[in-house]
């Protein structure tokens, strides 16, 4: 059986969404990372990274979620663009430009213009305008194709879907204008019936919503260097 270790937020959105549309039998294993739980040594030995997500499979051990989306695909082959180099080769180039564009500068919009114990308008500017540009990115190759490597829903898109959902709260709330076919994009795939039952498992465990003292010293620890 196959252990889904679980937190409401974009990253494990796309673990979530591959295991609904597989059809794959799972346990969810909820991590609240606003008490901490990401540091507990049970969960450090299955990502050191203390993170979410993160997934066994009998002996098999996964972390980071692109990771787990390439894994799952070639577990069952499915949502995987056809076997040539060519098209394997798109599929890993966009895979990681979300890994290592889109996710992180997200990450750290969201970081400097809402959590950051001071406005510093160089960083606030400097990720806002990087994760406007890489989902510029996103836009326009969306608005040559239906999906993000063709016509064939894949892997990329349920990639690009679990950060889309969270673009209001990334980029703002006219993100609908300035990419339009991200917004086509996201409201097809959000209108599936595995994506619902994704965005549902958030009600399966009460995860806590306060964002308090303690939350902020579980999810930015290194801010502790800052009091020291």
């Amino acid at each position: 059986m196959i252990k889904f270790y679980y937190h409401p937020s974009p990253n494990p959105a796309k673990i979530a969404l591959f295991l609904e549309e597989a059809g794959l039998p799972y346990e969810l294993v909820p991590v609240d990372t606003r008490k901490g739980e990401q540091f507990k040594p049970e969960f450090l030995t299955i990502n050191p990274n203390a993170k979410t997500p993160a997934l066994t499979d009998g002996d098999a051990t996964i972390f980071d979620s692109n990771a787990i989306l390439l894994y799952l695909a070639e577990k069952t082959g499915q949502f995987l663009p056809e076997n040539t180099p060519k098209a394997r080769g798109e599929m890993l180039s966009w895979l990681m430009f979300v890994a290592t564009g889109i996710g992180p500068y997200c990450g750290q919009a969201v970081h400097f213009s809402r959590f950051a114990p001071e406005k510093i308008p160089y960083a606030i500017n400097r990720y806002a305008r990087e994760a406007e540009r890489h989902w510029g990115i996103i836009d326009a190759q969306l608005g040559k194709q239906r999906y993000m490597l063709g016509e064939a829903y894949t892997l990329i898109d349920m990639s690009v879907w679990g950060w889309a959902t969270r673009l209001s709260f990334a980029v703002g709330d006219e993100w609908a204008t300035k990419f339009p076919n991200v917004k086509r994009h996201l409201d097809e795939i959000s209108a599936r019936p595995a994506a619902q039952r994704a965005v549902a498992l958030k009600d399966a465990f009460a995860f806590k919503a306060d964002f308090d003292d303690e939350a902020r010293k579980f999810l930015f620890p290194q801010n502790a260097h800052l009091v020291a």
